[in-house]
């Protein structure tokens, strides 16, 4: 289980993502410096205990006051042919300096992000050490969970990232879709269809709100 530090971060991971945030596409209030409030998440563990792993929400006072999802990697070291989705680097009090991604574009993230939705990895609480977070939901795939990702590509939207997978399910070649939801909107759970993540987050207000996360679908054959 991934041990969470309680310690400072600097530059902190508002400063961070508020620099980061208007280049984005689905920046919603363009030509605006954003003004963010954390508002919820969760976490996945790394298996080999290298990666920080987060799914972290931010509501912004700006414009339509939105929440927006932040898929987080953190790293000891940089990633390989990561350099444009590097957010930045910040010192960590007690791990030093952090290499910090857009966790869509970082193959363990989305790797555990996958395991998560076949039942294989549990969210723990964003913020508590060796804690399952219980209010997240995971509608299960119903396709076979892809045991190795041969190749990743990145696309973005106005709402979303997609991630199109070149995968091995059961020893054969698939492709998968998936989806993170960048600009959150409320949803009932029981709307979430299988193959998805649902979970909370706190408006400035203090009301709460639920709606999708990710979803995974399986691509049309190319052949």
């Amino acid at each position: 289980m991934a041990v969470i530090h309680p310690t400072t971060l600097s530059p902190s991971k508002l400063e961070l993502l508020a620099a980061w945030l208007p280049a984005q596409s689905w920046y919603a209030a363009a030509g605006q410096e954003p003004e963010l409030a954390r508002a919820g998440g969760f976490r996945l563990d790394d298996p080999d205990g290298e990666v920080g792993i987060e799914f972290a929400v931010l509501t912004d006072r700006q414009g339509e006051r939105l929440a927006y999802l932040f898929p987080l990697s953190y790293r000891g070291a940089p990633l390989a042919g990561a350099e444009h989705a590097l957010i930045g680097t910040a010192e960590h009090g007690v791990l030093g300096q952090r290499w910090i991604y857009d966790g869509a574009h970082d193959p363990v993230l989305v790797t555990q992000l996958l395991a998560a939705l076949h039942g294989r990895a549990e969210p723990q609480a964003q913020s508590v050490s060796d804690t399952p977070d219980r209010s997240v939901l995971i509608r299960p795939a119903g396709t076979a969970e892809p045991r190795s990702i041969g190749s990743m590509s990145v696309t973005g939207g106005a709402d979303v990232t997609d991630v199109a997978l070149e995968t091995v399910a059961d020893g054969r070649p698939a492709r998968h879709i998936l989806r993170l939801i960048r600009v959150l909107r409320p949803a009932a759970d029981s709307a979430a269809p299988a193959g998805s993540v649902t979970a909370g987050w706190v408006l400035p207000d203090g009301t709460t709100r639920r709606g999708l996360f990710a979803t995974l679908t399986q691509a049309p054959s190319s052949g």
